[in-house]
Order: C-alpha cells, then sequence, then structure tokens
C-alpha cells in the first residue's frame, strides 16, 4: 500500500516577517526626522532594534546637550582669557506608570543626558528592545526606569554654566537683520546681573536693576525678565540693555514667574501665614497674569486646564489634558515645592475651609490628594501624589 503524498508547507506572504533592518539608510533618515519631530524618544527606541538601525538613526539632536564656550568672570570686570563651558540641558517631566488600583502615582522632573557624567541626572540607557533612563538623585542610588513604563513630557530647557553654583541664567538671540547671529547672556550672581554680548565677549555689571538679590530670570516674546526679593520685577531689552520697572509691584515677598506656552506670562505670590501659624490652610496665592500692552499685572482666577510647578529646577506650566485621569493632578492648580513640610498640597481658587471668615477669592490648599516630596533638590525632583 503506498504511503500517502506529503504536503509541502507553503508559505503565504502573511507569515513572512519583514526584516525593516534591509530599509534604505536614506529611508530610515526621513522616518527617523519625522519621529523627532513627534516624539524624540520614540527615536531612541528606535536606535535600541538592532546594530544597523543605531548607526542609521541619529541620535536626537532634542536630547543632546550642546556646550558654548564663554569667557570666564573668575576675575570680573578685568577682562579674563580663561574660558568657561555653558550647557543647554533639555527638560522632562518622567510620570512612571502605576496600577490602576494603585493609591499613588510618581513624578520625575528634570533635565536627561547622554552620556555618564556627574553632571548628567537622567541618563539614557538604550538596549535591544528596552531604553532605561538612570535616574540620579542626591543620597540614594541609581533609579532605573523603562521609558516604556513612564509618561513623557518635554518641558523646554534650561541653561547651566559648568562648575558654578548660579542661580539662573538665559539666553537670547538677536533677530533684527543687522543682528543676525549675534546674541545677549544675563546671568543672575544672585547679588548682581551680569551680562555678555556676543560682540564684546566679555561680561560686565548690568546697570538699572534693583540691587536687591534676585530670584528668578526667564526669558518671554524676546526679552529678559527678572524678579527680585524687594517686590520688584524687571524687564530688559536685549538690543539696547534697557531696564523697565513692571506694575504694579508684587505684594508679597516670594512671587514666582511661570511660563505658559509661548504667548502668556503669570506672576504666582505665595503669602505666608504669621510667624508661629502652622495651618497648612492659612497659605495662600495671589496670581497675575502680564498684560503686555499696558506693561502691568491682572490678578486671575482660573488657569484653564494648566498645572504650574514651582520649583528649584524652574517653574513650568503643563497642560492637564497631557496627564491622564487618575495621576492626582487637576487642571486650575499650583504645586509649589518650597512649601517647608514634605507632604503639601496643591493650591485651587476659591477652597472652602469651614472657617466664615476665610476669603474664599484666593487661591488656597485644596487637600483634595497629598503631595509627598521624595526630594526637591538639584539635579532632580521627585514627587509622588497619593490618590
Amino acid at each position: 500500500m503506498a504511503e500517502p503524498e506529503t504536503k509541502k508547507k507553503t508559505s503565504t506572504p502573511s507569515s513572512i516577517m519583514s526584516d525593516w533592518s534591509q530599509l534604505p539608510e536614506e529611508l530610515l533618515y526621513l522616518i527617523s526626522t519625522h519621529l523627532e519631530e513627534e516624539n524624540c524618544f520614540d527615536v531612541v527606541h528606535a536606535r535600541s532594534v538592532c546594530t544597523s538601525w543605531r548607526s542609521a538613526f541619529p541620535f536626537p539632536s532634542s536630547l543632546l546637550w550642546p556646550s558654548y564656550s564663554l569667557p570666564s568672570f573668575g576675575k570680573f570686570p578685568l577682562e579674563s582669557k580663561d574660558l568657561c563651558t555653558l550647557q543647554k540641558i533639555p527638560l522632562f517631566l518622567f510620570r512612571v506608570k502605576t496600577p490602576l488600583d494603585s493609591d499613588a502615582a510618581e513624578y520625575f522632573l528634570g533635565g536627561i543626558g547622554r552620556d555618564e557624567s556627574e553632571e548628567n541626572h537622567m541618563e539614557l540607557l538604550p538596549s535591544l528592545l528596552q531604553c532605561s533612563v538612570k535616574v540620579k538623585i542626591p543620597g540614594s542610588d541609581p533609579t532605573l526606569l523603562n521609558m516604556l513604563d513612564c509618561q513623557i513630557i518635554p518641558l523646554g530647557h534650561q541653561y547651566r554654566m559648568i562648575g558654578w553654583n548660579l542661580s539662573s541664567m538665559a539666553i537670547l538671540p538677536l533677530n533684527k537683520e543687522d543682528k543676525r547671529g549675534q546674541f545677549v547672556v544675563l546671568l543672575n550672581t544672585s547679588r548682581y546681573l551680569l551680562v555678555l554680548t556676543s560682540v564684546e565677549m566679555r561680561w560686565k555689571r548690568l546697570e538699572g536693576v534693583p540691587t536687591s538679590y534676585c530670584t528668578g530670570l526667564i526669558t518671554f516674546k524676546g526679552r529678559f525678565y527678572a524678579n527680585f526679593l524687594s517686590k520688584q520685577i524687571v524687564v530688559i531689552d536685549p538690543y539696547s540693555l534697557e531696564v523697565t520697572l513692571l506694575f504694579p509691584s508684587p505684594q508679597e515677598i516670594a512671587p514666582y514667574l511661570v511660563l505658559s506656552g509661548n504667548d502668556e506670562l503669570f506672576l504666582v505670590e505665595v503669602r505666608f501665614p504669621p510667624f508661629g501659624v502652622s495651618d497648612i490652610s492659612r497659605f495662600t496665592c495671589r496670581v497675575c497674569r502680564l498684560d503686555e500692552e499696558a506693561g502691568t499685572w491682572a490678578e486671575v482666577n482660573d488657569l484653564g486646564d494648566c498645572v504650574f510647578f514651582i520649583c528649584q529646577l524652574g517653574n513650568v506650566s503643563i497642560s492637564a489634558k497631557e496627564l491622564p485621569y487618575g495621576c492626582g493632578l487637576t487642571g486650575n492648580s499650583i504645586l509649589c515645592t518650597h512649601m517647608p513640610s514634605n507632604v503639601t498640597f496643591a493650591f485651587k481658587y476659591g477652597v472652602h475651609t469651614g472657617n466664615a471668615e476665610d476669603d474664599l477669592n484666593c487661591w488656597r490648599y485644596s487637600r483634595e490628594n497629598p503631595v509627598v516630596k521624595l526630594n526637591t533638590s538639584f539635579p532632580v525632583m521627585t514627587l509622588r501624589v497619593e490618590r
């Protein structure tokens, strides 16, 4: 009896796995460019697929730390032949994904780098099919985070002068026709502001600013803004270096400037209770938006879906729409990490305290979700929001 014939297995197109590594390098480059425009971390994931992809996909430029050489100011105000290094550091908010039944959400806020050094406080560690971030928190061992398990939100960038523990600094390019390619740098030494222009390439003290302690320095719509402990805020023109005082002046000693997108600048003033009063419900806030035409501040009680983070790394605004429901943070709120206790709450407008004498027309601790400050010092801030 003859044995039945064995049917030959045939492969269908759907059963053949495509070899993506064989794509032309030109096509891979176009893909990587599109990915970086959408999400630079998608490029990092792609680079971890295989060796050929790693060599074909350029490292995302938005994650690099560009360095610039500037004259040293160690012998200020004399000219110095020594140089110092300025770095541009991209900032991100990492929200660690947790199970739906978890009672807390954890956040890391800080810069991210590529190479391992003391300066990089969140370091990319790409490997096959996985990319991790090594989070370096002072006083504890490094923490490894799989980026696939994180929600990542870009927060712009900040500048740092290597080797100098300075409060803040800001840079503006000059865009006028006869100034193309030139720039101005302002450096906050706390005691005074130093200015450097690319034409002179030497530091000098900026005249016309308050002599008080400078608590913040930012750029907004092509101009510098600086706030001082003396309750004064000034705007500085980068072309003429003319200093203009904004009115009305803040009412409190601790004002914070917060950028919201590219179009709005806010002022947050934290009002502390009388000395010896520890009740957190006595802490309040006043929030104002800059009226550019009038050059004044207009008080507001609604931030829309925005969440303001007030922290040592810089004050940032995040849309609550980017944070999924259940993350412990909601829109129209302010999270200030400078409060004395390790446990704080977000400020909300019109919070009822149960005390009939308390004014409802202000921002006050909401007590909705406690925020545990696991670490707030440079180079990375770590928060856990209880839900």
